[in-house]
């Protein structure tokens, strides 16, 4: 059932009058399939006279249902939610905040049919006038192209045409880079319960909510690999990711002392036998007394991605490793940094005081 922004209900039999923001909307039944129509009106009484009207139509076999002439894009924002929760997906809570705070004060009450590039334009104009980057503008009119394409497969479809909403470009490219040494000075910062998930997220890339769903069962300190379920990961695919490196000593201290203090508890990364939490209060802390003030956790994968690529590890294993799904996404980390570029100007000038044919002898033999 929808959730209405006012619990204040008047109902009359079979359905009810209730207000979203300042517009009254009524709620009624045709054979057991509810239907959520917008009054369009300020007063309560407008609403009831809507109700009554409705059940009237229904009662006599004159309801023809709601036609896509008479679709709110609020109904439409609900059937996006209504999605959003069926598929369990992790941004639920982002997109209720997006379609409350600024979706809904400017579209709820337009008629879907009447939505159109101007009124688009003017969305636009005013977020960027309240400083809204780019990039978050995208992720609001995303929810709007997605209740309109919902709208359009429904069936019977709510809309008969697809909303043209631009994609606004955006510089979202990342710049932070964790170097080796910096990792282990960030390492010996950071408080011994965030140690673990730091050390796994800088060698593999898994993102920080992915790790925290991990628990005991999904690590074979024998085969060295870590195994997530599809429920875990993001793009809802199973995938698995080695153990190397510091991740093997990090992890049997970790598994000795959960052994050892909270042997009931399940969860790999946890603090005093309970899930880890949030910690970014600490982090910021620890990556200023480490020297890199400004990291975010999410850089981490990032640097997980370089390093791979850097060690020759073939990119569709690390895009499987780090969770990436598509290459578009992987490419905009922009993995090149001012080492690499001076590395590449280093073997150039080599080249070109060689033969001109691919460097020097003792660069060839390197």
């Amino acid at each position: 059932m929808r959730k209405a922004s006012s619990m204040s209900r008047s109902r009359r039999g079979t359905g009810c009058v209730y207000r979203r923001g300042a517009i009254w909307w009524v709620k009624y039944f045709r054979a057991g399939e509810p239907f959520y129509e917008s009054s369009q009106s300020r007063e309560k009484e407008d609403a009831e006279r809507l109700l009554k009207q409705r059940q009237g139509e229904i009662a006599t076999g004159r309801f023809a249902g709601l036609g896509p002439e008479r679709v709110r894009v609020g109904e439409l924002l609900d059937d996006v939610l209504e999605d959003y929760r069926l598929q369990k997906r992790a941004s639920t809570k982002d997109a209720e905040t997006r379609i409350r705070l600024h979706l809904r004060p400017e579209f709820d009450a337009i008629r879907a049919a009447d939505l159109g590039t101007r009124e688009i334009t003017r969305y636009i104009l005013k977020r960027r006038d309240e400083k809204a980057q780019d990039a978050t503008i995208n992720r609001e009119l995303a929810l709007l192209r997605r209740a309109y394409s919902l709208a359009a497969r429904s069936e019977p479809p709510k809309v008969v045409r697809l909303l043209r909403v631009p994609r606004l470009a955006e510089d979202n490219t990342r710049t932070g880079f964790l170097e080796h040494a910096q990792y282990i000075a960030l390492r010996d910062e950071l408080p011994e319960y965030a140690n673990l998930i730091f050390v796994i997220a800088y060698h593999t890339g898994i993102r920080s909510g992915e790790l925290r769903k991990v628990q005991w069962s999904q690590i074979d300190l024998s085969a060295n690999e870590i195994r997530l379920s599809g429920r875990q990961t993001k793009n809802k695919r199973p995938r698995t990711a080695p153990i190397y490196g510091d991740m093997v000593e990090w992890l049997k201290l970790a598994k000795e002392m959960r052994d050892r203090e909270w042997p009931n508890c399940p969860w790999v990364f946890s603090r005093r036998g309970q899930r880890l939490g949030d910690f970014r209060k600490v982090w910021a802390a620890a990556c200023s007394r480490a020297g890199v003030p400004g990291l975010l956790f999410h850089d981490l994968r990032r640097s997980a991605v370089r390093n791979m690529e850097r060690a020759g590890v073939p990119r569709n294993v690390a895009m499987r490793i780090s969770g990436h799904r598509t290459e578009a996404v992987y490419r905009r980390y922009d993995i090149v940094n001012s080492r690499d570029l001076r590395t590449a100007a280093d073997r150039m000038e080599r080249f070109f005081k060689g033969d001109g044919r691919g460097g020097t002898k003792k660069d060839e033999e390197t």
